[in-house]
């Protein structure tokens, strides 16, 4: 790890009998300089920080004074220690600049004391200046050791919660129970609203719109299992949004997105199966608000009992020409929409009111008392509305 170092024996003895002291006084002006550690070093922390600060810079002696293999052995295990060390900071949620600072002032702080007791015991200006060079080279290897425990952490710690998010989406749109999901939000470390929102879009937008939306957010995206059932949605992604509905439709404004209705968090499942049905039914361009589809989802949900029931609905006209056929549906399907309003219906099929009194006369022939009946009037406005 470092170049050896030639000390003499009373040198050696000397420097080695300042790590107590030393200790002491590189804790003391890291936890002065580094606001970070003022707190954290306090009480019985400061005296195991200040227990393995002494054992590092005596680590520190046996590396750079032994030869071959014991260096190696000696280095191999300071670079555990200090990657270690990077990564408990991470999983603390400090920075690698605060760590940076330490290993800074700590290394002037224990350069000065002992380049001062290895003069007064002797060592050469050449010798100074190795000894210099030596301990600044330790400085940048340990530092480069913790910075790389510290970004794998972060990268392991991310990469966690990203599965344990996506565990958590997976189960809100599959309708587990509440106290599962409760339980896998406590594991994601992710704070229920009271309220979410499911939104399917295509993948191509989902990053730019997850990125302006509540940080809460949580998605899922292209083929993955969870969507299996609603066909794997492989050109789009779901997001469960927390927040107010109008401030979502607002932003999603030039999205060709599908947006489910707002529910308890734990129903979550309820507003992304909605908003699956409308994205298959084609609705319409753009924003989908399937709030202001509601009819449409109702009438085409099983599109083959809709058709069996227009069959059924239009079975009397069966017979006739299909011109016929289809002037009189037209007219039977204005009659429903206008409530038997002659001069509405006429107006709607740009006929005159008497062709729309003689067609009546053909409906009636056809229907007989049907045209009265309440369930027939439903069914058939259901058919052909």
């Amino acid at each position: 790890m470092t170049v050896p170092l030639r000390f003499s024996e009373d040198q050696l003895t000397a420097l080695r009998a300042r790590l107590p002291r030393l200790g002491e006084k590189v804790v003391a002006a890291i936890m002065a300089e580094v606001p970070a550690y003022s707190a954290a070093f306090q009480g019985r922390m400061g005296k195991t920080i200040q227990t393995a600060v002494t054992l590092a810079l005596a680590g520190f002696f046996d590396i750079v004074t032994s030869p071959g293999a014991d260096a190696s052995d000696a280095a191999g295990q300071v670079r555990a220690a200090a990657y270690d060390l990077g990564r408990g900071e991470a999983r603390s949620g400090r920075s690698m600049d605060a760590l940076t600072s330490a290993y800074r002032i700590g290394t002037a702080t224990a350069w000065r004391d002992m380049s001062r007791v290895a003069v007064e015991h002797g060592l050469s200006a050449e010798g100074l200046a190795s000894f210099a060079e030596v301990v600044f080279d330790f400085l940048d290897q340990l530092s480069g050791e913790s910075l790389a425990g510290h970004a794998e952490e972060l990268a392991r710690s991310g990469r966690l919660r990203e599965r344990q998010l996506a565990q958590l989406a997976t189960a809100l749109i599959g309708g587990r129970e509440a106290e599962r999901l409760t339980q896998l939000a406590e594991q994601a470390d992710w704070r229920p609203p009271q309220r979410l929102t499911a939104v399917i879009l295509p993948l191509a937008a989902a990053r730019s719109v997850r990125s302006v939306l509540d940080a809460r957010t949580l998605g899922l995206a292209g083929d993955v299992e969870a969507l299996e059932p609603y066909g794997g949605l492989p050109d789009h992604a779901v997001l469960l949004v927390p927040g107010a509905r109008p401030v979502l439709l607002r932003t999603l404004a030039d999205t060709a997105a599908v947006v489910g209705p707002t529910v308890s968090w734990t129903s979550a499942q309820a507003s992304f199966q909605r908003a699956a049905r409308a994205l298959s039914l084609a609705l319409g361009e753009g924003v989908i608000d399937t709030d202001q589809h509601l009819a449409s989802l109702v009438v085409l949900a099983d599109a083959g009992a809709r058709d069996d029931l227009r069959a059924r609905v239009l079975a009397p006209l069966a017979e006739l020409r299909e011109g016929q056929r289809e002037k009189l549906t037209e007219t039977l399907r204005a009659w429903l929409l206008h409530q038997g309003r002659r001069d509405d219906i006429a107006e709607a099929l740009f006929v005159h009111p008497q062709t729309i009194r003689y067609r009546m006369g053909q409906l009636r022939e056809a229907y007989g008392e049907q045209l009265e009946d309440p369930a027939f009037v439903r069914d058939a406005t259901i058919a052909l509305g």
